[in-house]
């Protein structure tokens, strides 16, 4: 019947056709499937597959010996007093009363254990590259655990060596915690005031002298000079530091010397409180305990007022009228657990960024909707004379921005 109607010919090239198109439809199907195989979808990848650390290779170090950051070195002011002179060009000082600062910070070399916290430091780091920006500061963001002996609270202080020794241009290094955040761009730091001091930490000196309080001081957020008194103290506060035994028996002395402190492995902060108190006489003349503006402001009483501060106070201030940095201690974005309520950390680490940021988008004309709103509106109309637009905060071209000029021959 077929092949009475379209022609003998004519059916056969149907027919060749149809069984071209089975077997391209066929092989179709199975490119599907083969690629529905691999996998492309981010959300079910198991991570772990490729985060494989090699096996061995980790230096074993004598448990019968004391723990060093590195071998003992006496003359460093002298070493790096000869470099800065054959090195005019990379001065410890770019201006007046304006040190050389390098900001560091940093998080785990692995993903967080839950995916939200990756964002959370990524907003941090662009808080803190925005803070450094504005005010001349370099910054160095380290992923690697220089020393596994110094894992967790301890990490900070084997880069912060190397960095000294490896920066002798630096005068101070400033470190600050993954979770803390600057809320006040404009804010400078008064550089001359620890002009005879080389360690410098939030704190109160009757909390750490006279109470032994161990949250007399944080050291969340601090300034050290490169200095040979540097070295000295970083050799002096380590040895509580290793990981295991030496830690868990540290922890039980500042438990027992300290006031207030829970039981718990030695920390670098409590370490810090008991070197202090104990060898005041040593350390304390060149520590500077600052109070005046928040180095480390504890976010807890901090974040409901932000509204306060936008209505009454302005930037530039630092204290608690406009806090300079807000430190979210104990909400732990990167972990599975904090010590706080997740929502309540979450969210109030988006009002504390969206404060700080608000700042900086000003600047272009634009705000956040609100401290809770990822979105932003623009707050001042296009210009055709767009330097003539005033700017209110002063930060498009910050004075205390330290440019260094050339030398005229």
């Amino acid at each position: 019947m077929l092949d009475r109607c379209v022609g003998h010919r004519r059916l056969r090239q149907i027919q060749r056709a149809c069984r071209h198109g089975t077997v391209t439809f066929l092989c179709l199907f199975l490119t599907v499937v083969v690629l529905r195989g691999t996998s492309n979808n981010y959300a079910t990848f198991d991570i772990s597959k490729i985060l494989v650390d090699e096996e061995g290779g980790d230096e074993k170090r004598d448990p019968n010996a004391p723990y060093t950051l590195g071998p003992k070195i006496s003359d460093w002011d002298e070493q790096r007093a000869e470099w800065l002179k054959n090195n005019p060009d990379y001065p410890n000082f770019i201006g007046p009363n304006k040190p050389r600062v390098l900001l560091v910070t940093g998080s785990s070399p692995k993903p967080c254990e839950n995916p939200v916290g990756d964002h959370y430091l990524l907003k941090s780091i662009k808080n803190k590259i925005d803070y450094c920006r504005l005010h001349g500061i370099e910054i160095f963001y380290n992923m690697a655990l220089l020393d596994a002996e110094m894992a967790g609270f301890w990490a900070k202080l084997p880069l912060i060596r190397k960095l000294l020794l490896s920066h002798p241009e630096i005068e101070f290094l400033w470190w600050m915690d993954s979770d803390a955040m600057f809320t006040d761009m404009a804010f400078e730091v008064p550089w001359e005031r620890y002009k005879d001091h080389n360690f410098v930490m939030h704190g109160w000196n009757e909390m750490v002298y006279d109470d032994k309080n161990w949250i007399g001081l944080n050291t969340g957020s601090f300034l050290l000079r490169n200095s040979q008194w540097a070295l000295d103290i970083l050799d002096a506060w380590a040895p509580m530091g290793p990981k295991g035994k030496i830690r868990d028996d540290a922890g039980k002395i500042l438990t027992r010397e300290l006031k207030g402190r829970p039981v718990f492995e030695a920390d670098d902060q409590s370490a810090m409180v008991y070197l202090l108190a104990k060898h005041r006489d040593t350390w304390g003349e060149k520590v500077y305990l600052e109070n005046a503006y928040y180095l480390h402001g504890y976010w807890g009483i901090l974040v409901d007022r932000y509204e306060e501060m936008l209505e009454n106070y302005h930037p530039g201030l630092g204290d608690h009228r406009w806090p300079l940095v807000t430190h979210f201690v104990g909400c732990k974005p990167c972990g599975k657990f904090g010590d706080y309520p997740v929502e309540r950390c979450l969210r109030q680490m988006d009002r504390a960024y969206n404060f700080g940021d608000n700042q900086i988008l000003q600047m272009y004309g634009f705000t956040h909707k609100s401290l809770a709103s990822r979105k932003v509106k623009r707050v001042r109309n296009e210009s055709s004379n767009p330097l003539e637009v005033k700017d209110d905060l002063g930060l498009l071209h910050p004075s205390f921005k330290a440019i260094k000029l050339p030398t005229s021959s």
